[in-house]
């Protein structure tokens, strides 16, 4: 077993390396990044979905999404509509306990859509704070995701913070 600072820093280049591919747009690195039922030495053939193995993925707004299959998916779908993301990651936290690993961030996120007009070379600029858990397991080819799970922030507006102050 390594030693409890080169699990944190693996882990930390794992989730480093999973929000690169994503603003890549590196669908084979994403698949990569994600665990699978040969990881841990499951029959991929004989796979039961109830099985440890078995992925999750939240992205904000959407439903739970589990299985290789659908969360693959999702990423091939939002990769295939955006065409500029990047994440800003602040307040990470990691926590390696044994072979699993928790990875708790915000992702600081500026994302771009399709050009509005010929010429241009993309559509508006929009930012999101979203809070982010990732879960990893470590397995003979290093740590993989288990899970993803991203809920957005809701940010105040000046309304409410002037309802809030004293009379």
């Amino acid at each position: 077993m390594s030693a409890p600072h080169t699990d944190v820093e693996q882990v930390e280049a794992a989730n480093t390396a999973f929000y690169e591919a994503v603003e890549r747009g590196d669908f084979e690195e994403v698949a990569s990044i994600w665990l699978t039922p040969a990881d841990l030495g499951v029959d991929e053939t004989y796979h039961d979905p109830a099985d440890t193995g078995v992925i999750s993925c939240v992205h904000p707004g959407w439903p739970a999404l589990t299985g290789r299959g659908e969360v693959l998916r999702s990423y091939a779908l939002i990769m295939a509509n955006t065409d500029y993301i990047q994440f800003f990651l602040t307040d990470v936290h990691v926590s390696v306990t044994g072979d699993t690993a928790l990875v708790t961030c915000t992702e600081n996120i500026l994302s771009g859509g399709p050009a509005p007009e010929a010429g241009e070379e993309l559509g508006p600029l929009v930012g999101q704070l979203v809070v982010a858990t990732n879960v990893f397991r470590r397995t003979p080819a290093g740590w993989k995701l288990w899970s993803h799970h991203a809920s957005p922030v809701l940010a105040e507006s000046e309304d409410e913070e002037e309802d809030d102050s004293p009379a």
